[in-house]
């Protein structure tokens, strides 16, 4: 099909995530926007929320002369307060940031207006449900301020709305806009994500499970009720994997249209001389770290380990990456020093002063810090899992034992006080990535491992995963990603299966297949590049089209 009539004229792409750093759909699409940008060139227009009121969001640039006009006329004439700029991201795409305070007002009449269009329970709203529809609501507005001052009525024109926090977006577009062709992504249903989470058995049971029913029993009406409207009435309704079609299918009772996986951007990872310096200061930065934390001087040689993501304990596998880690140490097998990071943000308090003093006067200490597993201090240290368990099976983090065990927690925004990296600064310094998901419905953190050239360990229940397995065996660590086979029960046959693959890469001679397994990954991340996956999102562009020409006319 001939491209031009698979793409709308304009595109409008908003999210919860867009110039506001909090999880994986932020990397999708401050990276998905380059590609974006090559096809719109400044008609594709991200949309997030102003959180920041008289300071600016750090990956924002406010310009005064973007959409200046509209601007004026959206404050007097439509009572929206909005910031115009461009993303500080390659592409530097259009942004508009919306202020959505001034909508809580009508709360109340806007939640009954959407029951009464689409059938969404609000009744039993709570937590953070309020915010993301007001601001989604906020969305909606501005699509349709925008729509009608350019006067775009005989253009083709297409809005994405990410996350059931954008639903009430999409269905405001729906009635008030109806010209407009709407797109809705679930990047992981609120109730899988809810059964997950509460130790249930997702898998075993899929086919037996009635989202409706199942978000009563786990008080999550609202949020499954907003999801589940917006992707039986968006043109056209995506998803990340297909191992979330199979979660759509069954709890939102719809499926997918199609799915559309989440690519990366090359222009994110250096190349040549500027890849090896930044590894090399990435690997002396971690060293450095854990010799001031474990008071010992630690080989530049040592396999470094790490895994990251949210703080979902069971659902990002944390807990089976604690075991694994524990059980190299105890293997008698580990033939060489390991350090292995666990880089997931909590409820941080502060850097530690006594590690930060360490690393500041270059201390040097054979005697490990109090607490040698944390960088920095924690709200509520003694009710923390990750530190439970790490002191649960026994880790120590003696100077006699090969393996230690750090956590970070703390958001690696190069702020934090004791690393000050980014997080790509840090991982472009490891050996090997664990992210042994229970619950990932795509996967990022695998994939920006590989992108960075870093082998990495995951699992079948993750997105990424699955599509790895298009790609390798699954089982051989030297074609850069193992996916481990994981179920609903099989939880030490997953940890078994993590020490096998972490102690091949510790095995002596390997300093050739190092270099072979990094040009393996570079490779296979080169099939996931958005140059190649956007074609994806032009067949969803070309079904939301054709839907809304269709339910027009």
């Amino acid at each position: 099909m001939n491209n031009t009539k698979r793409t709308p004229d304009y595109l409008f792409e908003s999210s919860w995530e867009v110039c506001n750093k909090v999880g994986g759909i932020y990397t999708v699409l401050s990276t998905k926007a380059y590609t974006l940008q090559q096809i719109f060139k400044d008609k594709v227009i991200f949309i997030g929320p102003d959180i920041w009121k008289a300071t600016a969001a750090a990956d924002f640039k406010e310009d005064d002369q973007l959409f200046a006009d509209w601007k004026q006329y959206a404050g007097q004439h439509d009572g929206l307060q909005v910031k115009v700029g461009r993303w500080k991201v390659p592409g530097e795409p259009p942004v508009i940031l919306v202020d959505y305070q001034s909508f809580f007002k009508d709360k109340d009449a806007i939640y009954y207006a959407m029951w009464a269009d689409f059938k969404v329970d609000s009744m039993k709203a709570y937590g953070d449900y309020d915010e993301s529809c007001m601001f989604a609501y906020a969305v909606g507005k501005v699509i349709e301020s925008f729509y009608h001052f350019y006067r775009l009525e005989n253009k083709q024109v297409a809005a994405h709305f990410n996350e059931w926090m954008l639903g009430m977006g999409e269905l405001y577009v729906r009635k008030h806009v109806p010209a407009i062709a709407t797109l809705f992504t679930t990047h992981a249903t609120s109730i899988g994500r809810s059964i997950a989470g509460n130790n249930k058995a997702l898998y075993a049971y899929m086919d037996g499970y009635n989202g409706d029913q199942m978000a009563h029993e786990l008080n999550m009406e609202a949020k499954h009720s907003i999801e589940k409207q917006a992707a039986h009435y968006a043109d056209c309704f995506t998803t990340v994997s297909d191992i979330t079609a199979i979660e759509c299918r069954q709890l939102l009772d719809k499926a997918p249209d199609i799915v559309t996986p989440n690519g990366f951007e090359p222009n994110f990872v250096p190349e040549g001389d500027a890849y090896k310096q930044k590894r090399a200061e990435a690997r002396k930065t971690l060293i450095n770290v854990a010799e001031k934390l474990l008071g010992t001087t630690i080989s530049p040689d040592a396999l470094l380990i790490s895994t990251s993501g949210r703080y979902e304990y069971r659902n990002k596998g944390i807990d089976v990456f604690i075991e694994a880690m524990n059980r190299v140490r105890t293997s008698g097998r580990l033939q060489r020093e390991a350090i292995a990071f666990i880089m997931v943000p909590a409820w941080v308090r502060e850097p530690r002063a006594d590690l930060k003093t360490a690393l500041e006067k270059d201390y040097h200490t054979t005697e490990p810090m109090q607490m040698p597993f944390c960088t920095h201090w924690l709200n509520q240290m003694q009710d923390d899992r990750i530190l439970n368990y790490i002191l649960q099976v026994g880790l120590t983090n003696s100077h006699l034992n090969k393996l230690k065990i750090i956590f970070v927690p703390c958001y690696l925004d190069g702020k934090d006080g004791i690393f000050n990296k980014p997080y790509y600064d840090l991982l472009i310094g490891m050996d090997v990535t664990v992210y042994p998901s229970y619950y990932e419905p795509w996967g990022y953190t695998p994939l920006e491992s590989i992108a960075f050239g870093i082998p990495t360990i995951t699992t079948n229940l993750a997105g990424f995963g699955m599509w790895a397995l298009k790609h390798v065996s699954g089982t051989d660590i030297c074609e850069g990603v193992v996916v481990v086979k994981r179920d609903d029960f099989n939880y030490f046959e997953v940890a078994d299966a993590i020490v096998n693959s972490i102690l091949t890469l510790a095995e002596d001679g390997r300093s050739v297949r190092a270099k072979a397994i990094t040009e393996r990954c570079f490779a296979l991340a080169k099939e996931a590049e958005w140059s190649k996956f956007i074609e994806y999102y032009r067949d969803a562009f070309a079904i939301a089209l054709a839907n809304s020409k269709k339910r027009n006319s």
